[in-house]
């Protein structure tokens, strides 16, 4: 036998046995990936929000995303927030809201200038992604300047790196 066909018997032989070889596939029901994730004391996820749930829905309670040192990327645990407020602003076209960026102390005024805008300008592109419009938000960067804590530790210096959404008309 020369080598070609030996090559070819067993290109033959293995598309026979991965043939005869029986795949289990495991079907996953489909994940629905409009809808929030919810806590057992959320009222409206499901249908449309009101202007009333921005005091009573415990997800759009929630107004307040914290950063890491020096970031401007979302963290994970924040997406289902976001997500709550990408749906409020779709279902109320005529709610507006501020993103206001801050930082804490570390760094030059104007570093921390613009990092508080970067960081407001992360949550509005996330809020874009689930749906939200752009035409309902604006950024604000304060950068330094209204810490909610002005202790020199990083317990405290992590409350102040933060975007807070605040909401202009329900």
């Amino acid at each position: 036998m020369n080598t070609t066909t030996r090559v070819l018997m067993l290109s033959m032989l293995s598309v026979a046995v991965l043939a005869g070889c029986k795949k289990t596939v495991k079907e996953t029901p489909p994940t629905d990936t409009t809808t929030v994730p919810t806590t057992p004391t959320e009222t409206t996820t499901a249908g449309a929000y009101g202007p009333e749930d921005l005091d009573t829905d415990a997800c759009l309670r929630q107004r307040v995303v914290y950063f890491d040192l020096d970031q401007d990327s979302l963290k994970p645990e924040f997406q289902a927030i976001v997500g709550c407020h990408a749906k409020y602003l779709r279902d109320r076209p005529s709610s507006r809201m501020t993103l206001e960026g801050h930082a804490d102390e570390r760094g030059s005024r104007a570093y921390n200038q613009g990092l508080g805008e970067r960081r407001g300008n992360a949550v509005s592109s996330a809020i874009q992604a689930n749906g939200g419009s752009g035409t309902q938000q604006s950024v604000v960067s304060y950068g330094e300047e209204r810490p909610v804590c002005t202790e020199s530790s990083e317990s405290c210096w992590a409350q102040n790196r933060r975007v807070e959404i605040v909401y202009t008309a329900k």
